[in-house]
């Protein structure tokens, strides 16, 4: 009778370590191409449409699709904490310093929104972030990124008290700076394609004063400090009026090797910028980029892929928000 019994007893553990298998298995998913294909096969699409629409409508939303992806991600995973506003408990990780200039969040919302109509509670807000980022380079005439994986899940929570430490600051150094990126997995070649990302936008005089007074930074052109004073013209700027300057004044709108060209003639805005071009780690790829306008968007790929799938929810991990500025309601 033991013997008889033994097939069904096993039988009854591999069935239960199936189980445990499956169980494991959906908490540590991993990302994958397409996704949605199943569950919501327009997706990708609404979300490119959105973002050509919106980036018709008002430019500067592509900037900050790109900007959300990297704040985003360097907090903890890319999984929209940054979204949250402060309600139900959450304080959000916008009321950083680190965040200042951040902007067109309310938009997103038009992008959740279309994708709430087609397939509802399907799409998380991190992918919308993920996705939204690699069309929003496009718009800004940057390189097509094919390999971005979805599947991310969004968080419960925000972590604004990290965010100080987590996120770079405008005047930290190129080692503070490479030794997060590392610690995300990102190598040194893949991080200084990311900076790259100063190719565009704009910086605020609050984050550039600090080079122009009371004496200008011996590290900066001459002619380029004399501009930057003009756009500048008091050491204590109001943080509310629009007091700026392009990064980039020959391409401002496009994702190029300019800001590689920029940096090396002492024309970047930030610190970071000028020991990015002087710093014998980071030069030699500062001058191939600037060099080389192709070889700058295949890192630039290279990068936002990796930086795209830094320590995301999935499985099920997380939730899929309804409303990505906040929590779902339990």
């Amino acid at each position: 009778m033991a013997n008889a019994k033994m097939p069904f007893c096993l039988l009854a553990f591999f069935c239960l370590l199936l189980q445990l298998f499956s169980i494991f298995h959906i908490g540590n998913a991993e990302l994958e191409m397409n996704y949605y294909r199943e569950s919501c096969p327009r997706a990708e699409e609404i979300i490119r449409q959105q973002v050509e629409t919106l980036y018709y409508k008002h430019g500067n939303t592509a900037v900050s699709w790109l900007r959300n992806l990297f704040h985003d991600c360097v907090v903890k995973s890319c999984d929209a904490s940054l979204l949250l506003e402060t309600a139900r408990g959450v304080e959000s990780e916008q009321k950083s310093t680190r965040s200042f200039g951040m902007r067109n969040f309310k938009y997103v919302k038009v992008i959740k929104d279309a994708l709430e109509k087609e397939c509802p509670s399907t799409v998380s807000c991190a992918d919308i972030v993920a996705l939204s980022a690699r069309d929003g380079i496009v718009m800004l005439k940057g390189p097509k990124i094919d390999m971005i994986k979805t599947g991310r899940r969004d968080s419960r929570g925000s972590y604004l008290s990290d965010v100080e430490t987590l996120v770079p600051n405008h005047n930290d150094s190129l080692s503070s700076v490479l030794s997060n990126f590392n610690s995300m997995g990102i190598d040194v070649e893949a991080t200084v394609a990311l900076l790259g990302a100063h190719s565009v936008g704009r910086v605020h005089c609050v984050n550039l004063v600090h080079r122009l007074y009371p004496t200008i930074d011996p590290t900066l052109d001459p002619d380029y400090a004399l501009y930057l004073k003009n756009r500048c013209p008091s050491p204590n700027p109001d943080p509310n009026a629009v007091l700026y300057s392009r990064n980039d004044r020959e391409t401002p709108m496009v994702v190029d090797n300019m800001y590689y060209k920029n940096i090396m003639a002492h024309k970047g805005l930030l610190v970071i910028d000028d020991e990015l071009a002087s710093d014998p780690r980071t030069a030699p790829f500062v001058a191939k980029m600037a060099a080389d306008n192709d070889y700058f968007h295949e890192q630039f790929s290279r990068g936002v892929r990796l930086l795209s799938e830094t320590n995301p929810l999935t499985g099920d991990q997380g939730e899929i928000r309804k409303d990505c500025r906040y929590v779902n309601s339990k």
